[in-house]
């Protein structure tokens, strides 16, 4: 009886939150930061700076955006090889799926679809799948907040940042303790996890955990993961060249640690506004002229957006399956594994 009502208070308290409310407030803030940049911007002035602009160093930017995917689906294959054999292919493709659908699609749902088709592909749990993109996200933070270090050394950075990585570095303590904690300590872990209602997907992820942090290949992923954060500089540093901006080379890492952290908090499709505004912040750091940031950053947006919808198309394409029986089938299976 009490366990009936227990389920009857938390599904009211389901229900006081309206689904699309969440949702409404990314999209909010996504307006918000759009009328932000673009108020009183000189499109008349812009626009043939952009049309101007070094296409060789574009080419190269999106040929360095391509590599940074590519190197993440390589990472990902690494980290899953104890447990699936996985080709450097599928776990690209669904990475470009899953970003394909963050750029349609609210509240970053392309992480879960990822971790879908790889499921589905390799017959591998649900949870189990979920926490190597948790590691992966683990990784980048310790490499992110390694980078903000360096950075700091050589520029002098504003309060926000200092704040923002302090408080990403407090949640990558608490999950890299947890994580280890399965990785090291493996029985304790499970029997901590028995009592609970999501103990079979919780065994299957302290399963996952404990294989994949005690093999070789986690070693090759932690360098991986630096190489996914260095390249992902360069296409920052090409369109730097490419505008003709006269700013130290710092900006590029900076902006890349202002983009990082500003999008850490799931946002609308593509962090559409946000990504514009946070960029302007890191390049005023630099005193950077409001007109110059924003043109560069409408540059780096598109540049860095419109290969995700043609590459992330095609290995939608690649499925035969639509984007929506995707996303539909993604979270009744995520659903189902927190039951069980």
């Amino acid at each position: 009886m009490g366990s009936l009502i227990q389920e009857q208070a938390e599904g009211a308290n389901r229900r006081r939150i309206p689904k699309w409310l969440i949702p409404a407030l990314g999209y909010g803030v996504s307006i918000a930061c759009l009328i932000w940049v673009y108020r009183g911007f000189d499109w008349e002035k812009e626009l043939p700076r952009l049309q101007a602009t070094h296409w060789r160093w574009v080419a190269l930017a999106i040929l360095a955006d391509i590599a940074v995917y590519v190197c993440q689906g390589f990472r990902w294959s690494r980290l899953l090889s104890p447990l699936a054999q996985v080709s450097p292919w599928k776990t690209t493709q669904a990475v470009y799926i899953g970003l394909f659908a963050n750029e349609v699609l609210p509240l970053r749902s392309g992480e879960v679809i990822r971790c879908y088709l790889q499921r589905r592909w390799t017959g591998l749990p649900l949870s189990v799948v979920i926490s190597s993109a948790i590691i992966e996200r683990l990784l980048d933070g310790i490499w992110l907040v390694l980078g903000f270090w360096v950075v700091g050394r050589f520029v002098q950075l504003p309060g926000f940042l200092m704040v923002g990585s302090r408080i990403l570095m407090g949640l990558l303590v608490i999950v890299g303790l947890a994580l280890l904690f399965a990785i090291f300590y493996k029985p304790t872990a499970q029997q901590a996890i028995s009592g609970s209602r999501w103990a079979e997907a919780l065994r299957h992820l302290v399963d996952g955990v404990h294989a994949m942090g005690r093999s070789r290949s986690f070693f090759v992923a932690s360098f991986l993961s630096l190489l996914y954060l260095l390249l992902q500089i360069l296409p920052i540093l090409f369109l730097i060249i490419a505008y003709g901006l006269e700013v130290s080379p710092w900006a590029a890492p900076v902006v890349l640690v202002v983009l990082r952290l500003g999008t850490v908090v799931p946002q609308a499709p593509g962090n559409v506004g946000s990504f514009q505004a946070l960029t302007i912040l890191g390049l005023k750091i630099f005193g950077m002229d409001r007109g110059d940031a924003t043109g560069f950053a409408t540059l780096l947006f598109l540049v860095v957006t419109m290969p995700l919808w043609m590459a992330g198309f095609v290995a939608l394409i690649a499925t035969r399956m639509r984007l929506g029986e995707i996303h539909r089938d993604a979270h009744e299976t995520l659903a189902r594994s927190r039951q069980h």
